[in-house]
């Protein structure tokens, strides 16, 4: 006799409830338990009532008072101390972030405000503000300065060392030259790995030898730096550009590098003298330093690698592990190492010329 297998009945939900897993309601309903013990703890102690509603009413009257107190007389910035300023706008950043200033509190300073003050005079490259309670602000200021005029176009520029354009008002005689094919607006930066190059190279000379560079461009032996006083330097590329300045220092301030036309600091271990033809190099260990008369660019460069010299023993030292610290210029290297060994290099802007590579 066959057997019915009849389906068990749907279960009904009741309308506006949905299904829940226990598992899912247990940890709401253990939550809202403890919620309703805790305000039945609290309504049923006096004191603790009183407390909770003290608070409740101090919090927006402590927060009113600070927001009036951040703004009021009591805390606003009455002496403004600027530092770090230098260049040919500093008055117009002082006057623009001390106007700023004034309009903020030691309680609320704000330092995009200051940025926006200045962010026309394209020279300032940041800001930090320290506030001095009560009345106290000190900002301080990073530059970046010219370090070349650039020229495309007949168009011409200041540019900073990490390329950004600074506009036509910062142009000045006294800046060397590099050439471009286009002048981008202030603020933006210039394009091209050469001129990026010379830019951080110029960038990164001493103060004291950067007034005497006449112009940086490519040639025939890479990054190519030209003296005022008609000293070329061969740079090669913008790699270690302080570890060659330093270099060249150290060539300039011994006397054995005396009527050289050229200095190749490629390698800046290894720097090379080069002098024209019929000149021959002074020995190291004879030679006495000449005698220039006083304000000669050959005397003033002189007098600049010797203040030089002592930074230079340290740094290219540290620069160039391996080397003798104390290697002068490189006609006595050559003359102590190599004796009776002479090189010869022609250097493409001259005459043939003769050269002594140091050891």
């Amino acid at each position: 006799m066959a057997r019915s297998l009849a389906a068990p009945a749907p279960r009904r939900i009741p309308r506006g409830s949905t299904p829940s897993s226990p598992g899912v309601l247990r940890p709401l309903t253990g939550a809202a338990g403890l919620l309703r013990a805790g305000v039945a703890f609290a309504l049923a102690r006096r004191r603790l009532r009183i407390a909770l509603l003290a608070v409740v009413i101090a919090l927006p009257l402590l927060g009113g008072g600070w927001l009036w107190l951040r703004q009021s007389s009591f805390v606003s910035v009455e002496q403004v101390q600027i530092a770090g300023v230098h260049g040919a706008d500093a008055q117009a950043v002082d006057a623009a972030l001390t106007q700023a200033a004034h309009s903020m509190s030691t309680l609320d300073v704000n330092v995009g405000a200051l940025r926006a003050a200045v962010a026309p005079l394209h020279l300032v490259r940041a800001v930090r503000a320290v506030a001095r309670f009560p009345h106290g602000l000190r900002i301080e200021v990073s530059e970046q300065l010219p370090v070349a005029v650039l020229t495309a176009a007949g168009v011409k520029t200041a540019v900073a060392a990490d390329g950004v354009v600074l506009g036509p008002a910062l142009v000045s005689g006294s800046l060397p030259s590099v050439g471009g094919s286009l002048v981008p607006a202030p603020g933006h930066r210039v394009g091209g790995a050469s001129l990026l190059g010379a830019l951080a190279v110029l960038g990164a000379a001493p103060e004291l030898l950067a007034r005497h560079v006449e112009r940086v461009f490519e040639g025939a032996k890479g990054l190519t730096v030209a003296m005022r006083n008609g000293l070329i330097v061969y740079f090669g590329n913008a790699g270690q550009p302080r570890a060659k300045w330093l270099s060249l220092a150290r060539v300039l301030a011994d006397s054995s590098s005396a009527g050289a036309s050229y200095i190749d600091v490629r390698l800046p271990a290894r720097p090379a003298a080069g002098f024209p033809a019929g000149v021959t190099a002074p020995d190291a260990s004879t030679a006495e330093t000449p005698t220039e008369p006083a304000g000669t660019a050959e005397s003033t460069v002189a007098s600049l690698a010797a203040v030089l010299a002592g930074e230079t023993n340290a740094e290219t030292s540290s620069s160039t592990p391996g080397e003798p610290s104390g290697a002068g210029s490189s006609t006595e290297s050559e003359t102590s190492e190599q004796p009776g060994e002479a090189t010869s290099q022609a250097p493409t802007e001259a005459a043939p010329e003769t050269s002594t590579a140091g050891g």
